[in-house]
């Protein structure tokens, strides 16, 4: 008997789910990275924390580690998500 490959309801959904959870996982990431590099900026333009200057740096490259994470895992998991379901 040959297999049935259809997708019903229920499993485009759960892959609709994944997705829409992918999504947000990015989201997080890009939030991340937003709050890293206004920290980074801010103690690198504020006199205050002249003090601090090299952490203000360190921010800002860890934000942009961050992105590249989030945007590099963003599509991994899509195309995973496309291959296993052959979508």
């Amino acid at each position: 008997m040959e297999e049935n490959k259809t997708l019903v309801t229920r499993d485009w959904l759960a892959i609709e789910r994944t997705k829409l959870a992918n999504e947000r996982t990015f989201l997080a990431y890009f939030r991340t990275f937003l709050v890293f590099l206004g920290t980074g900026v801010t103690i690198l333009k504020l006199k205050f924390f002249s003090d601090l200057r090299s952490y203000g740096v360190i921010l800002i490259i860890v934000s942009a580690i961050l992105l590249f994470i989030g945007i590099y895992r963003l599509f991994k998991v899509r195309r995973t998500i496309r291959k296993h379901y052959n979508l």
